[in-house]
């Protein structure tokens, strides 16, 4: 059978088309597939920590629920209005996205309108009718810049990875969010220590102010001796040596909250002892695989491993052929009146190839850069991984031994309290000298402030677990937080 040609009209109304099925139909990527890295890490916490199974996840308990306190939601919600380094990942945030939709834009061409006009006149010596002549050019059209086509995805590759490290900025704003919450709330906390450590310590020093009156008109009418008025003048100077120093502790820790609140500290009038059952709610810690997905550091630093693998990508895409289109469409006429008279129709197309031959290896050197950027985002995403186990695993075990040496820290005060009633009803009955007086009520004060700082350092290690667990992460977004573009989905 006789083969008959293809029509050449038919094959020049196919080309445009086809062209328009190519650029639609996509392009080649030159990525490697991502694969997410094997958990570096054991399955569950250590025995004995891992706690009840959870009805909510921490990721799903805002702040606002964890922290029923009143005072300190409004220390918080403070902080999260004024806080500077907040308001700088908030702005980072901004300025990643800008830069994702700077790279999104290469992938379309840039049209333009631009309208030209020109005069100029020739003297008659430069032409070949001796007269001089004064020409007139006026030009009006749209215009297309290179625009590369993206056939081996380098374009896109590059896109990819913006919208990676939008992501990764997004997700570490929120991990600033909660590094915040966590920072205020043990400030907050440290801070009612000092308030209860003060208190204390201030009713230590009137008792033992009113002992040093007592003892002192006994020694003026000569019923105890000088060494006995010495000791309890020296317990009294201890106290409010141990007050002062507490008051300058307490104005540094205020200082330190007012820096994270970013502005003034108003508190209101609080009772000296804080109430541990109300301050927060408690927490089983879950799963090490929910991690993932809750820290909003880990989530960030696997969006810069994504972003790194795009890039190899589009260094990859290097190597092959960059084709690039330049074109013009429009009317042009000698004459203003004529320029849009039949027949002055304008236009140009401009494509263009090039393949870099030799470049001494700088490619190649680029696609080894990439793929070493690659290597340390892995690097990254399990230390940080390990980091976040490590974070949970500390706090669930400072939870669980913080609790018991409360437990024998108040069994220790209410011991040290009796053995102080006891000296001193021996000291009152002439049984026994006063230095053992002496003794029994400064051991009985450094139980009571030990006990004080090992509550809050109990209080502590529940926020630091909220924040260990990525508490929050997955609850309503606060008004602050950046929107995400639609197309910004991991994929």
């Amino acid at each position: 059978m006789t083969r008959r040609p293809f029509p050449a009209s038919i094959a020049a109304r196919l080309a445009p088309a086809a062209l328009l099925v190519l650029l639609a139909g996509g392009c080649v990527s030159l990525a490697p597939d991502y694969h997410r890295p094997a958990l570096p890490v054991p399955a569950t916490y250590a025995a004995g920590d891992s706690g009840a199974a959870a009805a909510t996840a921490a990721a799903d308990i805002g702040w606002q629920t964890y922290f029923p306190d009143p005072v300190l939601q409004g220390l918080i919600a403070t902080a999260l209005d004024n806080n500077r380094d907040l308001r700088n990942a908030l702005l980072r945030v901004e300025e990643a996205r800008a830069l994702y939709g700077i790279q999104r834009a290469d992938q379309f061409p840039t049209i333009g309108a631009q309208a030209d006009g020109s005069r100029s006149r020739v003297p008659g010596d430069l032409n070949l009718t001796g007269q001089p002549q004064v020409t007139s050019q006026y030009q009006v059209g749209l215009g297309m810049a290179s625009w590369e086509l993206d056939f081996w995805g380098r374009v896109r590759n590059l896109k990819d990875a913006a919208l990676q490290n939008y992501l990764a900025s997004d997700a570490a704003a929120r991990a600033a969010t909660l590094s915040l919450v966590a920072e205020v709330a043990d400030s907050y906390l440290s801070l009612r220590e000092l308030d209860e450590r003060l208190a204390l310590t201030r009713e230590t020093i009137a008792s033992r102010e009113e002992s040093l009156r007592i003892f002192r008109r006994r020694y003026e009418v000569g019923a105890i001796s000088k060494l006995d008025l010495t000791q309890v003048e020296t317990l009294w100077q201890q106290a409010k040596a141990l007050g002062a120093d507490l008051e300058q502790a307490r104005a540094e820790q205020a200082h330190a909250l007012e820096l994270l609140l970013g502005a003034p500290l108003d508190l209101p009038g609080m009772p000296p002892r804080l109430d541990d059952g109300t301050v927060m709610l408690d927490l089983p810690p879950g799963l090490p695989s929910e991690l993932l997905v809750n820290r909003p550091d880990i989530v960030a630093a696997e969006h810069r491993l994504r972003a790194s693998n795009a890039n190899i990508g589009a260094a990859r895409a290097a190597f092959l052929p960059s084709i690039t289109l330049t074109g013009a469409f429009g009317t042009a006429s000698a004459e203003l009146d004529g320029l849009f008279a039949g027949g002055s129709r304008a236009w140009n197309f401009a494509p263009s190839i090039s393949l870099p031959l030799f470049d001494a290896g700088r490619r190649s050197a680029t696609v080894d850069l990439a793929e070493a950027r690659r290597d340390q985002a892995v690097a990254s995403y399990e230390q940080t991984i390990q980091t976040a186990f490590k974070d949970v695993s500390d706090a669930l075990s400072a939870r669980r031994w913080l609790a018991e040496q409360v437990d024998v820290l108040r069994a220790t005060v209410a011991a040290q309290s009796e053995r102080a009633r006891l000296a001193q009803l021996r000291y009152d009955h002439g049984a026994s000298p006063y230095l053992e007086v002496l003794d029994a009520q400064r051991d009985l004060l450094a139980a009571q402030q030990k006990l004080a700082q090992t509550r809050r350092a109990l209080l502590s290690s529940r926020v630091r677990l909220y924040a260990a667990l990525g508490g929050g992460t997955q609850a309503p977004a606060p008004a602050q937080a950046a929107a995400v573009p639609q197309d910004a989905s991991p994929r």
